[in-house]
């Protein structure tokens, strides 16, 4: 066999193998994702909109968007913040324990929820020091909208930081010493240098854990005692209908929750960082 028939059937042998790699990605997020998702859209709809209307009027989930809109717009502030402070102190500045900081960050990923969830409980619950001494001033953390924020905030703590870091780190911080020779105060090199140039990669991030917060299940349920009316979200919202075989609800709002997750994709596409500081 000649060099060139080999020369001309490789093309050919690595065209079977991408489309054969395709074809199991495919076939993977078919069952794993689209089916699972085409079934909860075809349940929800097959009566038409008005159950759905009716599902996601009522008292019981008006509360819980309600409450789940709190809690996620309070943990996107408090991650946004976090996350660009973070950001900042990790890529400009040295200083012992740098990477310790640095491992710390990515904890919420390899922890499940749960356990920050009970995590919790131990240290504000009303039985332990710090959590009995919060109640009898009268500012209870567990089984109230504070512990369901502090948990939610630490599931996605990680997403700004990673998101605006790799940002700071290639636009560099010449522009910000010039300023400062300049006689531009930290607060001024941030608002002018730092800020115009992370904003990109800053939307991208705050979208990612305003999705991550809309959609966290385990640490919420744990921290909020899933009272009705008062600390029920959306996802404990939508488990509760369910075991309670109102089908219709449960669909209609686990379908809200895959708009905000599609929504969130989409947006976050638009918003991600494809090279430069823009």
């Amino acid at each position: 066999m000649t060099s060139q028939t080999v020369a001309r059937r490789a093309p050919s042998g690595g065209g079977v193998t991408r489309w054969t790699m395709r074809g199991v990605a495919l076939t993977y997020l078919f069952f794993l994702l689209l089916l699972p998702v085409g079934v909860i859209l075809y349940q929800t709809f097959k009566h038409g909109l008005t159950p759905v209307w009716h599902a996601l009027t009522t008292s019981a989930a008006e509360h819980a968007f309600l409450v789940t809109g709190e809690v996620a717009a309070l943990a996107v502030i408090l991650n946004t913040v976090f996350g660009v402070a973070a950001a900042i102190l990790l890529v400009r500045h040295r200083f012992p324990g740098r990477r310790l900081l640095d491992a710390v960050i990515d904890l919420p990923i390899a922890v499940s929820p749960v356990v920050v969830g009970l995590a919790l409980i131990l240290v504000y619950g009303s039985n332990a020091t710090a959590g009995g001494w919060l109640v009898r001033h009268g500012f209870p953390i567990i089984f109230s909208l504070p512990g369901m924020v502090i948990a939610t905030t630490f599931v996605a703590l990680p997403l700004v930081v990673r998101a605006v870091m790799p940002v700071l780190e290639e636009i560099g911080d010449e522009q910000e010493q010039a300023a400062a020779t300049l006689g531009a105060n930290a607060l001024q090199r941030f608002v002018r240098i730092t800020l115009p140039s992370i904003r990109g990669a800053l939307a991208y991030g705050v979208v990612l854990a305003l999705a991550r917060s809309l959609g966290e299940f385990g640490a919420v349920a744990v921290v909020s005692g899933r009272i009705v009316g008062k600390t029920q979200t959306v996802t404990i919202y939508v488990q509760q209908e369910y075991q309670n075989f109102d089908q219709t609800g449960a669909y209609a709002a686990a379908t809200a929750l895959v708009i905000v997750a599609v929504v969130s994709l989409i947006v976050s596409r638009f918003l991600r960082p494809r090279g430069g500081n823009k």
